[in-house]
C-alpha cells in the first residue's frame, strides 16, 4: 500500500515522519524539481532514521509524482494571462523537461524514491520517459492508444529536451524557471504555486461533488424523486 501525501510545505514534514513509520508514500500535487528533490531528501531522512533504529526498509517503495501536463496547462494559462507568445509546441515539453531534470538529479544522488509520471495529455509523457527506473501509469484510454500506435519504443529518458525549447521557456516564463531550477521554489512557496492551487481546488471540487452524490443517495430530494 502506498499513501498519497501532497508535496506542500506541511507535506514534506509529513513525508519524512510517515517514511520513518514504515509507510511507503506517493508524493502528489508535485510539479517542480524543487518539490521532487525535497521529497526525496525527506524520504532519505525517514529511511535513515529507520535504519539507525534497526527497522526494515527493504520492502518500502516510495515514489514522487510529477504531474507533467498540469505544469504544461499552467504555462498555457500564464501565456494567455500575460500575453506571452511562443511556439505552442514548446509548451508541450515543459513537464517532460522538469521530469528529465529531476530524474538526472535522482540518479546522480542515488535517492531511493522513484519518480512517477502523471497527468497524461500527449505521448511524450510516456515515450520520452522510456528507459528510466520510473513509474508510468497511463489511464486505460491512453494505454489502448499507446498499444495501437506505431511510436517506436526506445530509451529516451537520458536524451535531454531540445536546449532551444528549454532556453525559450526559461526566457519567457518565470513560472517555468520556478519549476525547472532546483532552487526555483522554496518549501514555503510550494503551497502558493499556480499548479498547486489549481490542483487542490479541483480536488476540493471533486470532494464536494462526491459529498453531494452521497447526500442524494442517503437523503433523496423529495422535490425530484418520483411520487410513490
Amino acid at each position: 500500500m502506498i499513501v498519497k501525501i501532497p508535496a506542500t510545505a506541511a507535506g514534506i514534514e509529513a513525508i519524512e515522519e510517515a517514511t520513518y513509520l514504515g509507510i511507503s508514500i506517493n508524493a502528489t500535487v508535485s510539479f517542480t524539481v524543487s518539490q521532487a528533490v525535497l521529497v526525496a531528501e525527506a524520504v532519505e531522512r525517514g529511511l535513515r532514521r529507520r535504519e539507525v533504529d534497526g527497522k526494515d526498509t527493504v520492502n518500502m517503495g516510495p515514489v514522487c509524482t510529477i504531474m507533467v501536463d498540469r505544469l504544461d496547462d499552467w504555462l498555457k494559462v500564464v501565456a494567455d494571462k500575460l500575453g506571452i507568445l511562443t511556439n505552442p509546441g514548446y509548451l508541450e515539453w515543459a513537464g517532460v523537461a522538469v521530469f528529465k531534470k529531476a530524474y538526472g538529479i535522482f540518479s546522480e544522488r542515488g535517492y531511493r524514491t522513484r519518480l512517477l509520471s502523471a497527468a497524461f495529455r500527449n505521448h511524450f509523457h510516456w515515450s520520452e520517459l522510456v528507459g528510466g527506473d520510473v513509474v508510468i501509469s497511463p489511464p486505460h484510454a491512453w494505454q489502448v492508444r499507446i498499444n495501437a500506435s506505431d511510436i517506436p519504443v526506445e530509451s529516451l529518458i537520458d536524451r535531454p529536451v531540445d536546449p532551444a525549447i528549454v532556453a525559450d521557456l526559461t526566457k519567457r516564463f518565470a513560472e517555468f524557471r520556478k519549476a525547472y531550477d532546483e532552487g526555483g521554489l522554496s518549501r514555503e512557496g510550494f503551497d502558493s504555486y499556480g499548479p498547486t492551487l489549481r490542483t487542490l481546488r479541483q480536488f476540493m471540487r471533486a470532494c464536494n461533488e462526491l459529498s453531494a452524490l452521497v447526500r442524494d443517495v442517503i437523503t433523496p430530494d423529495p422535490d425530484v424523486a418520483p411520487a410513490v
